[in-house]
Formats: structure tokens, C-alpha cells, sequence
């Protein structure tokens, strides 16, 4: 079953759509300080799922700072304590240097598709 959702903000719009049970963010824009509230609050809202699982579709982001390294961060780390788990796909170059530079892409999973991360 598929459900989408969506919330537009200025820089970035948030979709949110359920392939078996997983939950996938698409996101598309501009990652910073501006919208750290509502990309936490897309990440982490999986309401009464006992596994939250997630990917975050990273196609369309462009630019990605500190900012959203640390929400992936805190996103990852509540995911697995609700023993579920967090994937990233799709991250464009500019923004797939950055999860490199400071590792993140050896945190949480980061796969070359969305279809690839929904894979067991």
C-alpha cells in the first residue's frame, strides 16, 4: 500500500509515502539550519510503528550542511533505539561528498536508489 503526504517549505519539500511497510522521505531542495524542525519532525513522526523503518530519498537535494548531518545523526540514533533503522538513496555528488567527508555514509546506510535501500 502507498500513502503520500507532502509539506512544502521554503528550500525544501518534504514527501512521505509507505512502500511495505517502509516508511520513504523524499526530500527535495536545500538542507540547513532553516528547516532542521520540520526534516527532524518528517524523520521521526512514524507515530505507533513499533519498527520505524526509513529511507530517505536524497535525489533531490542539493545542497546539504552541517545542519542536516546532525539531524541524520539524532534520526539514525532514535530509529535504532525503536529497533528500527534508518537508509539514505540517491544522494546527488555534491551532497554524497559531504556524508563521505564526515563518515556518515559508513553510519547509515546509503544506497545508489530508493528501490536498492527498500531491498532486505
Amino acid at each position: 500500500m502507498t500513502e503520500t503526504h507532502g509539506a512544502a517549505r521554503p528550500g525544501l519539500s518534504i514527501d512521505h509515502t509507505t512502500i511495505d511497510d517502509i516508511r520513504v522521505v523524499t526530500l527535495r531542495g536545500e538542507i540547513d539550519h532553516t528547516v532542521t524542525s520540520e526534516l527532524t519532525e518528517a524523520l521521526l513522526s512514524h507515530g505507533s510503528v513499533t519498527r520505524p523503518r526509513t529511507v530517505m530519498d536524497l535525489s533531490g537535494v542539493t545542497f546539504m550542511d552541517s545542519s542536516g548531518i546532525n539531524v541524520l545523526i539524532a534520526a539514525h540514533q532514535a530509529l535504532g533505539d525503536a529497533q528500527g533503522w534508518l537508509r539514505m538513496a540517491g544522494a546527488q555528488d555534491s551532497v554524497l561528498r559531504v556524508l563521505q567527508l564526515v563518515g556518515l555514509d559508513q553510519v547509515i546506510g546509503c544506497h545508489p536508489t530508493v528501490e536498492r535501500a527498500l531491498a532486505p
